[in-house]
């Protein structure tokens, strides 16, 4: 039986994730990856977190993007590790990538691990990084249907932030449609509104957080 390219490749970047895990949880490193389409607000989410996690838990940040380390001197401005990747146009980040960022962190002063992926609600979900939970980033502004047209990058989701929820009202945006469409393909995924502006719903988010961590 032949072997798909598609497939070499996918067991290949399994066998760096799952070095990845080793690395991280011989590190006692907890990380999610976060993913979302362009402009969802995952830095956003990232530095809110970041300004209410305990004093205890030091987060670091790895950063992917197809050009520019915007984001990633954003993060850098707050005091945060961080670690740019450009995919110089790849749509996705990989196990890979993930190996030669971590060897870039100061690992040992490093308890949360956030992984910002490339924008993208489609390549992400493939591709293991060794992260431990992964994180989908909504936004109001994209619409309700976004479960619906993007099944798979919902069905990966253990969790599922909906971003910019203080303008649910300004973009007409059906909650319960959407709320339908993530419970259709991963019926176990909460869903957390929450606005990074307003500082709402973060509450939530962060009791998810802090014990998804297993940080003592």
């Amino acid at each position: 039986m032949k072997i798909s390219v598609q497939e070499q490749i996918l067991d290949a970047n399994d066998t760096v994730a799952a070095a990845n895990r080793a690395l991280l949880d011989s590190q006692h490193i907890h990380a999610l990856n976060l993913m979302a389409s362009p402009g969802a607000g995952k830095t956003s989410l990232i530095l809110a977190t970041c300004a209410r996690l305990p004093a205890r838990i030091r987060p670091g940040v790895i950063e992917g993007d197809l050009a520019s380390r915007i984001d990633a001197d954003t993060i850098a401005a707050h005091g945060i590790p961080v670690v740019q990747i450009n995919t110089g146009g790849g749509c996705h980040l990989d196990a890979p990538m993930i190996r030669g960022a971590l060897a870039e962190l100061p690992l040992a002063a490093i308890d949360l691990l956030f992984v910002e992926n490339v924008g993208n609600l489609v390549c992400p979900a493939n591709f293991a990084l060794g992260t431990h939970r992964n994180v989908v980033v909504a936004s109001v502004a994209e619409g309700h249907d976004k479960p619906y047209k993007y099944p798979g990058m919902f069905a990966a989701a253990d969790v599922v932030v909906l971003n910019k929820a203080d303008l649910v009202d300004v973009f007409e945006f059906d909650l319960a449609y959407f709320q339908r469409g993530v419970a259709m393909v991963n019926p176990t995924a909460p869903v957390i509104s929450v606005s990074c502006k307003r500082g709402t719903g973060l509450e939530e988010w962060m009791a998810w957080v802090t014990p998804a961590q297993k940080i003592s």
